[in-house]
């Protein structure tokens, strides 16, 4: 029985070299709290600080930028709310874009329930946002843009660069998920001209539970979300999660060290995997062509339920998922494909495949040999289909 795991933008499986980096924190005499001054929480402090130092080193960011989190969506928590309440005196506008990730696209809409003003960019058929969109939705009300850098459900990967050149001179606060980029493209702080930026380490083979959101110095924010102690100079109440941050680290220095040549690789399956489901007729590949995650390949089959699809892949070893929240529960359309013009019934035909270290050559030959009887028997059932 085949076992195959297609559903890295989901979560990742924790990297050997993590558990065992990890493991060394939760047993034996590394257990100390940071904020202690003895001897047990001296030798913790120091490891912490090496595991920033990983941190920062990846994103081409100072130590001290780092703040160690829960995961994405409180680093995109506390970048909104930190950056919206304490520049309200200057202005009460908020730009983002109609597929962000709902940790940051909620946030932003109980902002606008609190009294914000909130635009919500439209994206093209890729996905992609448009840097004259944002330019005109610019008004001298305008305190911060977020948005991500690489979608999740379709891999698009957004104008970042363009988009902190203009919030840099318009004097914007410019944040950035990250949480899909980081490890897999090129990420620096820097040439991307952001001043907030998350990630999650459950994303590149790291734990759950764990992540950072880099805070540029001398950008006007500040923690509003948490209070009590003053771990992450006053920038997280709460003991560090130590065996998750080194974890992190860890997985965030693999990462790195193996980017571009793990990069190229993805990029040689998803192609092929791209190319043999196309040929297939009536699926439509989603997200922008060329400018897209190495791992990542998200479809639209016509005539087919993306649930039913998935089921009868999951009886083949397959794990992947669909763009459509009809998993969870809900008859929407996912959001994403809706704001890029998919019509509500092809948008529930989807399917996102995205790769990972483990995946292999032989794993794309046998999932284009089982995916065509699937859509064939599928096909032929539909109720859709004339």
């Amino acid at each position: 029985m085949h076992s195959i795991y297609f559903d890295h933008s989901g979560t990742t499986p924790v990297h050997p070299a993590v558990a065992e980096e990890m493991y060394r924190y939760i047993t034996g005499d590394s257990f100390g709290n940071p904020s202690s001054i003895h001897k047990y929480g001296l030798r913790i402090r120091e490891d912490l600080k090496e595991a920033r130092e990983k941190v920062a080193s990846a994103l081409g960011a100072d130590v001290d930028e780092i703040v160690f989190t829960s995961g994405g969506t409180e680093s995109d928590n506390m970048a909104i709310h930190g950056a919206a309440q304490v520049n309200k005196n200057r202005g009460n506008h908020i730009i983002t874009s109609a597929v962000e990730h709902h940790a940051v696209l909620n946030t932003v809409k109980a902002l606008g329930k609190a009294g914000f003003d909130i635009t919500i960019l439209p994206v093209d058929q890729y996905g992609m946002v448009s840097i004259d969109d944002v330019a005109a939705a610019i008004t001298d009300k305008t305190i911060l843009i977020t948005i991500m850098h690489a979608n999740n459900e379709v891999g698009t990967i957004m104008p970042i660069a363009q988009i902190g050149q203009l919030a840099q001179e318009c004097k914007i606060i410019f944040h950035v998920d990250a949480v899909q980029s980081v490890g897999k493209i090129p990420v620096n702080v820097d040439d991307l001209k952001v001043d907030l930026l998350s990630l999650s380490g459950h994303k590149i083979n790291g734990p759950k539970g764990v992540g950072a959101l880099y805070i540029r110095k001398g950008t006007n924010w500040r923690q509003t979300l948490l209070h009590g102690g003053a771990q992450e100079r006053l920038r997280r109440a709460g003991t560090e999660n130590i065996p998750g941050i080194m974890g992190l680290a860890k997985a965030i220095e693999l990462a790195m060290e193996e980017r571009e040549t793990e990069g190229a690789r993805l990029i040689g399956l998803r192609d092929k995997l791209i190319h043999g489901l196309l040929s297939i007729g009536d699926v439509k590949l989603t997200g922008h062509p060329t400018k897209r995650l190495p791992n990542h390949a998200s479809f639209l089959f016509k005539y087919i339920e993306g649930e039913s699809m998935l089921l009868s892949l999951d009886m083949k070893g397959i794990a992947a998922s669909t763009g459509s929240a009809c998993t969870t529960g809900s008859l929407e359309p996912s959001h994403v494909l809706t704001a890029m013009g998919v019509p509500p019934e092809e948008a529930h035909g989807s399917l996102r495949i995205t790769l990972g270290k483990d995946n292999t050559e032989e794993d794309i030959d046998y999932f284009l040999d089982v995916i065509k009887p699937i859509i064939e028997k599928l096909r032929d059932m539909s109720p859709l289909k004339d």
